[in-house]
């Protein structure tokens, strides 16, 4: 019978090498990412690597091993890759202008929707109440005003704790290229606002953005006999509403909605989620971030290989960094390809977030930095 303790010693003995030969790779690593400094050579050797994984994988006795010795060599080229790209020392932050705060007075700022949504609440609790905003009406136009100069700033929502990522927006991000330099989280309260004298038995039909309907359906699948119709902004369908003066109509938006245009909340706290809230960007056409930034966003497109998208990931896990968010958006004229919008926690001056920048940037197709920001 097989003694388990000797077996175990024996293991311990293996792994015992095994970290021995892993550090002396490693050293080596270190010697090779200095002459690849020297040379400027890239770091990343495809070529190199798929040869050697061949000829790593025919020492192998079986294919169960086969396939473990692939696993196992392409994490190790991995880390080594991540060890050479720390050796490089390439920055990011020379990209961006650090700056001590965001120019806040005499900003020009145009906020998605009319006066009263939930833009406009966010523009006036970042930049603070006397900031004086430009309603708009779509979210090209926000970006549009940004990059023709016409506003500094554009405020605009980018995900819901309800119904996730606004995709509109992170296309538009990679359209127009603009950069997020700050971030503002608002805790979102639905009512049914109606004209005063209306009653909620006698509406008939809602109107909304799309996200405010979603935000709200069971609310709308406890009415069924009423009918929505999705439009471009909250607070929009609120002006509308009390321009149109008809009874039967209603709008989900904001308190702060209802009392712009002088309706009344019919129901309040409509949304599913009590906790329901929005992120809000800010964009600029300025490449700059604030001293005390400690979120980066970024985007890639990646070779349609198996494990590409684990490799890229495996760099901000490496580098110990927190990612709070993914999202996937289909890439034009390439099937079931993807472009990727990655937010994890730092800042641009740390180590960690350079190395990871630098592995990304070598292994992706393409890297964009939106941005290095703080959450306000």
């Amino acid at each position: 019978m097989i003694d388990l303790s000797e077996s175990r010693k024996e293991i311990d003995e293996i792994d015992r090498q095994l970290v021995e030969l892993f550090e002396r790779r490693m050293k080596v690593s270190a010697d090779v990412a200095e002459y690849k400094k020297r040379t400027g050579m890239p770091v990343l050797d495809k070529g190199r690597e798929r040869a050697k994984l061949q000829t790593l994988k025919a020492m192998a006795s079986n294919d169960f091993n086969c396939h473990g010795i692939e696993e196992l060599f392409t994490q190790i080229m991995s880390m080594s890759r991540k060890l050479q790209y720390a050796r490089l020392h390439a920055s990011f932050g020379e990209e961006f202008r650090k700056v001590d705060s965001l120019q806040r007075k005499d900003a020009r700022i145009i906020f998605f929707g009319e006066k009263g949504s939930y833009s406009e609440q966010a523009m006036k609790e970042y930049f603070g109440e006397d900031a004086a905003g430009e309603p708009s009406a779509s979210f090209r136009e926000v970006m549009a005003k940004v990059k023709s100069g016409e506003a500094d700033y554009g405020v605009l929502p980018i995900e819901n704790t309800t119904t996730g990522g606004i995709t509109d927006i992170y296309d538009l991000l990679t359209e127009f290229n603009h950069y997020i330099v700050g971030e503002h989280v608002v805790k979102i309260e639905h009512c049914l606002l109606g004209l005063p004298g209306a009653e909620l038995s006698s509406v008939r039909t809602v109107y909304s953005h799309a996200q405010g309907i979603m935000q709200c359906g069971a609310f709308l699948r406890k009415h069924p006999g009423i009918r929505t119709v999705e439009a471009m902004s909250t607070s929009g369908c609120a002006k509308k509403v009390h321009e149109d003066g008809d009874r039967s109509q209603a709008a989900i938006a904001g308190r702060r909605a209802g009392e712009m245009y002088g309706l009344v909340p019919l129901a309040e706290g409509i949304q599913d989620n009590d906790k329901n809230s929005t992120r809000f960007i800010i964009i600029s056409g300025r490449r700059e971030y604030t001293k005390d930034a400690n979120k980066v966003s970024i985007s890639f497109t990646l070779p349609h290989e198996s494990g590409t998208l684990y490799n890229m990931l495996s760099h901000i896990i490496y580098n110990n960094l927190n990612m709070t968010k993914i999202e996937s958006r289909p890439l034009a004229g390439r099937p079931f390809e993807y472009r990727f919008f990655v937010d994890f926690e730092g800042n641009l001056e740390d180590p960690g977030v350079v190395n990871t920048l630098n592995g990304i940037q070598a292994e992706a197709l393409d890297l964009t930095i939106f941005g290095n920001y703080k959450t306000v």
